[in-house]
């Protein structure tokens, strides 16, 4: 497939290949021959929850054969790991089915997503099986009324990877906040984790007359408060204690409080939430460049999604020899594009040689070569700058975006106003429909400071207050 070449090359990364610029040549194949086809999806969870799809594919023929294979397998790929489930049923092209069967195997190159997805998050591991249309299961998903609920005296609390943030908060005003270090990665014992994370609920609470509720955010996969899988406590290997200890966590918090209104959830979806309330509008895609890459969706009716929304491990590069994730094993996926592992894979070809120094140190150097007129920091920006204009596009052809709010310490200073800067230009050359339905933005300082305490602390209704 020829692909339209892009308007604006990442000066470090010129062999990139963007995945909306890929689906609009190819669905500009699918809609010019008359012999293309229909490919009916239904991703499923054991609760029942049901996301429905459509795809039109070419002719299952020649040289279309690998168009459509690397079209399905890249948006199931992406689907997976926007909506979440275990379960994905196909009625269309059968030898598609077979190959998605083989890819989400055991032993197939999706055996990641399998058993991440499907066993850690869904508990099960991913299936694959072909039926007829009149089988699929019809689209079944309640969005999340969670937040916005200021009444009374309430914790807000979000565990990073580096510090653990509360604030207290009465009716809404944040009375109290604080940081507190730690290094929950590596902790093996989980005593370390219950133990911080009591210590904040306290000293949160010893600034209110009483505690009502208590809402949270953590980089992760939380259902129904239950830890599924977790970067926080990864250090934690042994998985009887993971689930006699850690699965259960905020549970086991929520008892000590007397079983008062207790939510925690994604930090990626209350960042979204937390941008909607501060500016007042709803269908906000928040995307967060920091260690890794976390994102969260706030619906046009101003709802949380049960949607997971790892966009890291989503695909925006179609390239044959995309860089590699070390995690996943599979190419092309956000986090290579949008984190500190971005700035770090891209600074060799910026003139930096930084050796075995840790990520978050990389990072800080090129900034501050940036303040300093790099030419090679400031390609790096510009570079993901190009990116993200690309994949703001892809993103749009899954999620309804009219506001993208954009953080992390990735675009902090000079560096992130020229990422914004060189996204907005991609937009405008390439997507010009995307620049009027789409605002770009990044937090105010309010939001900055309280807006995710607040935002995490509205989780909980309590209507008794």
């Amino acid at each position: 497939m020829q692909l339209t070449s892009p308007s604006h090359h990442p000066p470090l990364d010129v062999d990139f290949v963007p995945a909306a610029l890929w689906h609009r040549t190819y669905d500009g194949l699918v809609e010019n021959d008359p012999r293309s086809s229909d490919l009916y999806l239904a991703l499923t969870r054991k609760d029942g929850t049901t996301f429905r799809h459509h795809l039109r594919i070419l002719p299952h023929e020649g040289r279309n054969r690998a168009l459509n294979n690397r079209y399905v397998e890249r948006t199931i790929k992406f689907l997976f790991w926007m909506k979440g489930g275990s379960r994905l049923l196909v009625a269309g092209e059968e030898s598609i089915v077979s190959l998605l069967a083989r890819l989400y195997s055991e032993d197939g190159a999706r055996s990641f997503d399998r058993e991440i997805v499907g066993q850690g998050i869904f508990g099960e591991p991913i299936t694959v099986a072909a039926c007829s249309r009149e089988e699929l299961p019809p689209p079944s998903e309640e969005n999340v009324t969670l937040g916005r609920n200021l009444n009374g005296c309430r914790i807000g609390f979000d565990l990073g990877g580096s510090d653990r943030k509360a604030a207290a908060v009465i009716d809404g005003k944040v009375v109290f906040s604080e940081e507190i270090p730690w290094d929950p990665y590596f902790q093996s014992d989980p005593e370390y984790h219950l133990n911080g994370i009591r210590d904040t609920l306290q000293r949160a609470a010893a600034h209110l007359p009483r505690v009502d509720a208590i809402g949270g955010s953590a980089a992760g996969d939380y259902i129904n408060n239950e830890v599924r899988i977790a970067s926080l406590f990864r250090g934690i290997t042994d998985q009887g204690i993971f689930e006699r200890d850690v699965r259960p966590i905020f549970l086991k918090l929520q008892k000590e409080w007397g079983d008062i209104p207790f939510v925690v959830i994604n930090d990626g979806e209350v960042t979204a939430l937390a941008g909607s309330m501060s500016m007042g509008a709803n269908a906000v895609l928040g995307i967060s460049m920091g260690t890794s890459l976390a994102a969260g969706y706030c619906t046009p009716g101003g709802r949380i999604t049960p949607w997971i929304n790892e966009l890291a491990f989503a695909p925006v590069d179609y390239r044959d020899e995309a860089p590699r994730d070390e995690w996943s094993g599979d190419t092309g996926c956000g986090v290579q594009y949008f984190s500190q592992q971005a700035v770090a894979r891209l600074a060799p070809a910026a003139g930096f040689n930084f050796g075995d120094m840790p990520f978050p140190e990389q990072l800080l150097e090129v900034q501050k070569a940036m303040e300093k007129g790099h030419e090679g920091a400031r390609k790096i920006y510009q570079s993901i700058g190009i990116y993200l204009g690309y994949t703001i596009a892809h993103y749009a052809n899954f999620y309804q975006i009219e506001n993208l709010l954009i953080l992390g310490r990735v675009t902090s200073g000079h560096g992130g106003e020229l990422i914004l800067d060189k996204a907005s230009e991609v937009l405008r050359d390439e997507f010009p429909h995307l620049t009027e339905q789409i605002t770009m933005t990044t937090p105010d300082e309010q939001m900055k400071r309280h807006g995710q305490a607040v935002a995490a602390a509205s989780l909980p209704a309590c209507p008794t207050v």
